[in-house]
């Protein structure tokens, strides 16, 4: 596995291993790595002849200094951990060489990163745009691969792909979880035991939620029941749930024929912030 912390070896190194009948998938990471991170490589490897990792805990995306303050490392476990799965290159810079001394180009993608996770964490999109970028243009993959459970930040992606016509092709790659439902996430790492425990409940409200819409229950009484459901739970406290539309992000007031609805949900378990997302449909 070849490791590189600057752009030019890196570009050098896939410019002389460029082939016709080659292709490159890159895995974009922000490392505290786990089995979600994994099953991308592995959805990587099964479609390109080289997977590239990256591993960097990308500042422009934070709106809280300390949430990036507190972002877990483990870059020699996460390096461990690609080697193992097959991974064939990682890039893991510094923030000079990602950004020199200043970054001034922002990003707006209209309602889309108004709502949700767009409402809570202004610039956070416009951040993961810039940096995703960066890395299509570093590293021309011909496939980028990204969690299903950050499904708004990859209808944004999908948006900034289309419109500046990146010449690649994007994959969202199903939610991993654990034996209690968890989505499995880097964050789930600062959780102590009781959180840990507790932090069940948003996959649990997911659940009830898409159930009691499929069978016909008003969105705002779900809501309701939703909120009640989270806040009697011990150190969890729900900061939204939205049914939206899952190619724009429109969020819906109900279910709408011919619409792929998803829910998408956001809380705490303590101060860590957890986000989980469900389609109405299938799962």
């Amino acid at each position: 596995m070849e490791i590189f912390k600057q752009i030019a070896p890196l570009k050098a190194f896939i410019e002389g291993i460029k082939r016709p009948n080659k292709t490159i998938g890159l895995v974009p990471t922000m490392g505290a790595l786990h089995s979600g991170h994994l099953s991308l490589i592995q959805a990587s490897k099964s479609h390109n002849s080289l997977t590239v990792a990256t591993i960097y805990i990308n500042p422009t995306q934070f709106n809280n200094p300390t949430d990036l303050e507190k972002y877990p490392k483990s870059m020699e476990q996460d390096l461990e951990m690609l080697r193992n799965a097959g991974c064939d290159v990682v890039f893991s810079p510094n923030d000079f060489e990602m950004y020199g001394n200043s970054s001034l180009i922002k990003f707006d993608f209209g309602s889309m990163d108004k709502v949700m996770e767009g409402k809570f964490r202004p610039g956070h999109f416009s951040g993961v745009a810039v940096v995703v970028s960066k890395l299509f243009n570093i590293i021309q993959p011909d496939c980028a691969y990204f969690g299903q459970k950050d499904w708004q930040q990859y209808a944004i992606i999908r948006q900034l792909v289309d419109e500046l016509k990146f010449d690649l092709r994007l994959y969202s790659v199903p939610i991993m979880r654990e034996a209690d439902g968890l989505a499995m996430s880097s964050r789930n790492l600062r959780l102590n035991q009781t959180q840990r425990a507790n932090a069940s409940v948003y996959f649990q409200a997911l659940t009830r939620a898409k159930e009691a819409l499929n069978k016909g229950e008003d969105l705002l009484r779900v809501k309701r029941s939703i909120k009640e459901m989270v806040d009697r739970t011990p150190e969890m406290r729900l900061e939204y749930l939205e049914l939206a539309d899952s190619k724009n992000l429109n969020i819906l007031e109900g279910i709408d024929e011919g619409v792929v609805a998803i829910l998408c949900i956001a809380g705490y378990a303590g101060e860590v912030r957890l986000i989980d997302n469900m389609f109405l449909v299938g799962e």
